[in-house]
C-alpha cells in the first residue's frame, strides 16, 4: 500500500516531522513530533505541535501511534503534549532502555528515574509490525547514530530518522554515546536492501550546498546511486574512515542537554520541585 504521507517542516531545528495516513481510512500516525524550545530563556512553546494537531482535527483523522525514530539529540519530543490532545501510543525502540542507562549516569538522575523503558507505551525490537489502519508497518533496528534508532518501513515508505539524509548530503553522526559508524554501515544496508522504489522520508534536512529548497523526500534507489557518503558501492573501511574524521569536527547540537533529558522521559520533562518548579541540569565536561 502506499501511505499518504504530509510532512512538517520545523525551521528551528531543520526537523520533519510526518503524518502518515492509511490511504483507505483516517487512521494515522506521527512520526517525530517537535515541542519548540527556546534555551536562552527556557521556554517551551506548542506551535509546531499544534500545526500537526490542527491538521489532524481538520481532517477528521484517528491519531493510532506516536512514533519516535530515536532519542532525539536536537529537538525536543512533543509526543505527550500530542498524545494529550488527540491521542494515540508512543512508540521508540527497546534500546531506549541502554540509552536511559547512559544519559541517566550524565545527567546523574539518581535511582528514581526509570530506565526500563516504561515511559513509552510500546518499545519495539527488530521485526515487530504494527498497523495504521489497514496499513502495515515493520519495524528495522538501525543503530549506529544511537543504540536505540528504528526504521519504520511503512507500505512502501521508510521513515528513516537521521540514518540517512538526502543523497547530497549524507549520512548521520556516530559519535554521540553509544553511537558507532561500523554499526551504522550496517544498518544502511537492512535499508538499502528494500527495493529500489521504496520512497525514503528523512528526518532533517540542512539544504546541501548548491540546492536551493528544503528536501526530505527520495528513495532506494538514488540513495544506493548517489549519497554522498554510502552511494555508489562505497567500501566499508573507506566509509568508516570518512564518518570518524568528519565526526571528530562537528560541534555537538545546540539542544543536545534539554533534548536528552526531556526524550529519554517519552518527551516528558523531569519531575518538579515542591513548588512546582521544572529544571534542567547541565553537566560539565560530560559530553
Amino acid at each position: 500500500m502506499t501511505p499518504q504521507v504530509t510532512a512538517f517542516f520545523d525551521d528551528a531545528t531543520n526537523t520533519i516531522s510526518y503524518i502518515v495516513k492509511d490511504p483507505e481510512g483516517s487512521a494515522c500516525a506521527i512520526i517525530d513530533s517537535v515541542l519548540d524550545f527556546d534555551y536562552s530563556s527556557g521556554r517551551t512553546d506548542t506551535k509546531s505541535a499544534d500545526a500537526i494537531i490542527a491538521f489532524v482535527k481538520d481532517n477528521n483523522l484517528t491519531v493510532e501511534w506516536l512514533l519516535e525514530s530515536h532519542v532525539h539529540a536536537d529537538h525536543l519530543s512533543a509526543a505527550p503534549y500530542i498524545q494529550e490532545q488527540v491521542g494515540g501510543k508512543i512508540g521508540i525502540g527497546d534500546r531506549i532502555t541502554v540509552v536511559q542507562d547512559t544519559f541517566g549516569k550524565v545527567f546523574n538522575e539518581g535511582t528514581e528515574f526509570q530506565r526500563d523503558g516504561s515511559q513509552f507505551d510500546k518499545l519495539f525490537v527488530e521485526g515487530d509490525s504494527l498497523h495504521i489502519g489497514q496499513l502495515r508497518a515493520d519495524v528495522l533496528h538501525t543503530p549506529g547514530h544511537t543504540p536505540a534508532c528504528l526504521t519504520y518501513v511503512i507500505g512502501d515508505a521508510a521513515f528513516v530518522g537521521d540514518t540517512l539524509f538526502m543523497p547530497d548530503f549524507g549520512t548521520a553522526r556516530c559519535d554521540f554515546p553509544g553511537g558507532s559508524s561500523e554499526v551504522l554501515f550496517a544498518s544502511i544496508q537492512k535499508i538499502l536492501a528494500l527495493p529500489d522504489e521504496t520512497r525514503i522520508f528523512v528526518g532533517h534536512d540542512y539544504k546541501a550546498p548548491g540546492r536551493d529548497d528544503y528536501a526530505w523526500e527520495t528513495t532506494v534507489g538514488a540513495q544506493k546511486e548517489a549519497n554522498i557518503h554510502i552511494g555508489a558501492g562505497k567500501s566499508k573501511e573507506a566509509f568508516i574512515e570518512m564518518r570518524d574524521t568528519r565526526d571528530a569536527s562537528l560541534a555537538m547540537p545546540k539542544l543536545i542537554i534539554p533534548s536528552l533529558q526531556v526524550n529519554m522521559r517519552a518527551g516528558q520533562m523531569p519531575e518538579p520541585d515542591e513548588q512546582g518548579d521544572v529544571f534542567l541540569k547541565v553537566p560539565v565536561n560530560k559530553l
